[in-house]
């Protein structure tokens, strides 16, 4: 790959006289591990890495950006699968340092850093007895995934992280701070919930927090060949439970674990993952007949959200290949549609063929927040890594096969931070066309530049 070209020294020099950060060009000892994502299919070399400390620095990197001419790309969590966290030969403002969170126990809201991972969040509220919808990996960053509408395990319970998000900090593509609330900049405030990293650079959210006493888990691992039976099982207790009750179906590769008998070890397993917003008994009420079936293995507990929010944490280094669909239904057909698709994954991998159960207060809320997906029932999720580049292709067409296997049963909507660069018809179907246009409106008066293009990019109009 072609080296960027080299921002003079003079330009260099002068931005480290405005920023209290880091500047890291080509060169700089940091420089390699600083541009590093965690797709292994990413693999891009930035002409400058801005490492921020504080919203001034983040105003200034903006300015500096702009005046190079450099493309800029902004780096929360950094778990973009389409790597929009970084550019080739432009600019990088990397948020990372900035991830300090601060709770108010009595309000019940948490202030978050920017570059704030879901580790902090979840370990600062946790003592609380607090929480608030975060991802379903410890790793990933508070900001894009909550202004991407921010779906996870407590979302049936707490509605999206979007639907908890009470104010933002924003510095604008002129380099401007605003603080954006439902009173002021109210039109940007809507599109900040589910229009992404389209209207500025997030350096702190503040989220709404729920009283969050208990957290409980069960993992039961069928033989593969067994989904079809288990499958509509799930899907019956799970429409018939309690808005606590949540988790996935899952095909993936047997662990090497203590808990896991030797013959499923590196072969394709059904998992049946409950999460519940309360405690071990509860759950298990609650998981009635699945907890009946036969499962060859089990780890059922109470553990802190933060400790289950690591539990299947995806590794950095691995190559990764993502899609989704969501269901207005899921019949028999759809069942098996389902579980067929999970015979091409690459096993044994770190692959996951998910399916989500939607509804609860996710499907109840009555906001008019861009992110029409929210009335599926189910999310079909076909969340590809591998660690061989030979397998690239073959990875790609399973992902593909899942969406044109379910496709009879989508609602055409989809959760763009579960998606790649799949063509702006994508972005419209994550956001909705009624939606889009309003936000297009919204992007003309923010950033009529199209600065931050690096994302699921609204065109200004």
């Amino acid at each position: 790959m072609a080296a960027p070209q080299p921002v003079a020294d003079a330009a260099l020099a002068g931005l480290r006289t405005t920023v209290s950060g880091e500047v890291i060009p080509p060169g700089d000892p940091a420089y390699d591990e600083a541009r590093t994502l965690f797709n292994a299919m990413v693999d891009r070399r930035p002409a400058v890495i801005v490492q921020c400390e504080t919203a001034a620095d983040v105003a200034a990197a903006i300015r500096f950006g702009r005046d190079q001419d450099l493309e800029i790309a902004v780096r929360g969590g950094g778990h973009s699968v389409a790597g929009l966290a970084t550019t080739d030969g432009g600019l990088v403002i990397d948020l990372r340092r900035m991830h300090a969170v601060t709770v108010d126990p009595d309000a019940r809201t948490a202030r978050v850093g920017g570059g704030a991972t879901m580790s902090h969040l979840d370990r600062a509220t946790g003592p609380f007895g607090l929480a608030t919808t975060g991802g379903r990996a410890s790793t990933t960053g508070v900001g894009g995934f909550t202004l991407g509408g921010g779906s996870g395990w407590l979302e049936r319970k707490f509605g999206l992280a979007c639907d908890n998000l009470l104010a933002a900090d924003l510095v604008t593509a002129e380099g401007t701070e605003i603080h954006v609330d439902a009173e002021s900049h109210p039109e940007l405030f809507w599109a900040l919930h589910g229009g992404g990293g389209n209207f500025g650079v997030a350096t702190s959210l503040t989220l709404r927090l729920h009283p969050l006493p208990a957290m409980s888990v069960a993992m039961l691992f069928f033989p593969a060949a067994r989904g079809a039976e288990v499958l509509p099982v799930y899907r019956d207790v799970l429409a018939s439970g309690p808005d606590e009750l949540g988790g996935g179906f899952i095909y993936l590769t047997g662990p090497p674990e203590d808990f896991m008998p030797e013959h499923l070890v590196d072969q394709a397993v059904a998992l049946v993952l409950l999460t519940y917003a309360g405690t071990e008994p509860e759950l298990r009420r609650a998981a009635g007949p699945l907890l009946g079936l036969g499962h060859e293995a089990e780890v059922i507990m109470e553990l802190p959200y933060a400790e289950l929010q690591c539990m299947i944490d995806d590794p950095p280094g691995l190559r990764n290949y993502w899609s989704a669909e969501y269901l207005d239904a899921l019949p028999a057909a759809a069942v098996d549609a389902f579980c067929s698709s999970a015979s091409s994954m690459i096993v044994p991998s770190n692959s996951q063929h998910i399916l989500f159960p939607m509804g609860g207060a996710l499907a109840r809320d009555d906001s008019d927040y861009p992110v029409p997906w929210r009335s599926a029932q189910w999310a079909v999720h076909p969340f590809g890594i591998w660690s061989d580049a030979a397998d690239d292709e073959r990875g790609r067409q399973w992902v593909r096969d899942v969406r044109s296997d379910v496709e009879p049963w989508s609602l055409g909507m989809t959760y763009l931070n579960f998606i790649g660069l799949e063509g702006p018809e994508r972005v419209v179907a994550g956001l909705g066309a009624a939606n889009y246009r309003r936000l297009a409106a919204v992007k003309q008066q923010y950033d009529p530049d199209n600065v931050f293009r690096l994302n699921h990019n609204i065109k200004p109009g």
